[in-house]
């Protein structure tokens, strides 16, 4: 079964506005190597507070959060931006 990404309008505009679509592709390919098993190194950190049960994958400038649901094998993903104005 393949997964299943799903993206929040805001964080689908920040991708067609910042032309990265390929970049996060990438590191979402990545993240599902690593949960599969394999040794990545991605910057993938937990969060906590209002954001917890989200993950926050840093690339540069660039966060990417969102949520991984193993059984059904779907992604989320909440937001994009940058550093400064994700959180």
């Amino acid at each position: 079964m393949k997964w299943k990404i799903d993206y929040a309008k805001s964080a689908g505009k920040f991708i067609n506005e910042h032309r990265i679509s390929e970049e996060v592709r990438e590191l979402i390919k990545n993240l599902i190597r690593r949960i599969n098993g394999e040794q990545i190194k991605i910057d993938l950190k937990k969060l906590k507070g209002k954001w917890r049960g989200y993950l926050r994958i840093r690339k540069g400038k660039i966060r990417i959060i969102l949520k991984v649901q193993k059984e059904e094998k779907c992604i989320f993903v909440k937001r994009i931006d940058f550093r400064g104005n994700v959180y």
